[in-house]
């Protein structure tokens, strides 16, 4: 079955950025799936998240999927610094730092000046993604109705500050690297590091102890999954980008330094909270620690051993069976 789809490019001007400094010449890469009703009252926003462009994250959306294009219209907005939207590789200057602000700012404008779109029914993330669902409902109170927060936190926590300082250090370490944002040819031994590094965190020990990298994911052995999972899914991407992109993960923040009870206070979405129980990035205790703060919270660990992938299940039918059900119940009928 098909359903419309559109993209295009949206064009931002020179945007001054939440940090200080401007985006020269801005720009966001969208996809829609579905159509816009006469109410515009079927609007969610799918942002990507760390290292992903739009069609990596296009599996879900079906009619029997986790997101309905036959029911919903979905727009999803490639984040800033992912190789599509505006990104150091293709910048002429780039800012020190761009962050999950900068990007539903823009993503609001996008609807705003391109479909007429002020309130959204729902804004659903995972990993960077579920950040930027945050910061939707932080940033426009009474215009969010609910957000999906899929392996995602508020603020990202100190644990998880020191991985992404740790993958920093490899790409700042690569003697390609200018000391500011840019590459002068492709890292190889880094991303070589980098790579192996990532898969330590984003399975968990119970995922390696079961050995789901060869029955579930199909490598014959270990060094072939480092190498064609993870080095070269990285060796894809250009190393400004992925830095970029660490540096906005790591400022992820709805109180931007200040209260974040506080912040959570005045969020008046719905929000359901998808932790994977064995996340190591975003841990269920992270969320399970905003949850009092919340006017209309509701959380749901995934009881999966696939670590940050329980969000991001494609070759997971349990973990998607899971998320299905929640997902679609807290959309509503």
């Amino acid at each position: 079955m098909t359903w419309p789809q559109a993209e295009g490019v949206f064009q931002l001007g020179d945007l001054a950025v939440h940090a200080g400094g401007h985006l020269p010449g801005a720009s966001l890469v969208w996809k829609s799936h579905g159509t816009l009703n006469a109410a515009r009252d079927n609007v969610i926003v799918y942002p990507t998240s760390y290292g992903a462009q739009h069609p990596d994250l296009e599996w879900l959306i079906g009619p029997d999927g986790i997101l309905d294009p036959t029911r919903w219209f979905i727009v999803i907005p490639n984040m800033f610094a992912n190789g599509l939207s505006s990104s150091p590789s293709q910048a002429v200057s780039w800012p020190g730092l761009v962050t999950a602000w900068d990007n539903v700012r823009a993503q609001a404008r996008l609807l705003r000046e391109v479909w007429g779109i002020e309130q959204v029914h729902a804004v659903y993330g995972w990993s960077m993604g579920a950040q930027q669902a945050y910061h939707w409902a932080a940033a426009f109170p009474g215009k969010v109705g609910r957000i999906v927060v899929n392996c995602g936190s508020a603020r990202t926590a100190e644990h998880n500050r020191v991985f992404l300082r740790s993958m920093m250090a490899i790409l700042e370490a690569a003697p390609e690297y200018d000391g500011r944002a840019l590459f002068s040819a492709p890292p190889r031994k880094a991303f070589r590091a980098f790579g192996r590094a990532y898969a330590a965190w984003a399975l968990s020990q119970d995922f390696y102890r079961a050995g789901l990298h060869l029955s579930a994911l199909g490598a014959p052995d270990l060094e072939t999954f480092l190498v064609r999972d993870w080095e070269e899914r990285f060796a894809r991407r250009d190393a400004g980008d992925l830095l970029a992109q660490l540096r906005t993960w790591d400022a992820g923040d709805i109180a931007d330094g200040g209260d974040l009870a506080a912040a959570l206070q005045r969020i008046d979405a719905s929000v359901l909270l998808l932790p994977g129980a064995t996340d190591l990035y975003f841990r269920v205790a992270d969320n399970a620690a905003e949850l009092p703060h919340l006017r209309h919270g509701r959380l749901l660990p995934i009881p999966s051993i696939w670590g940050h992938r329980a969000g991001n299940p494609g070759p997971n039918p349990a973990d998607t069976a899971f998320l299905k059900a929640a997902v679609r119940e807290h959309l509503g009928p």
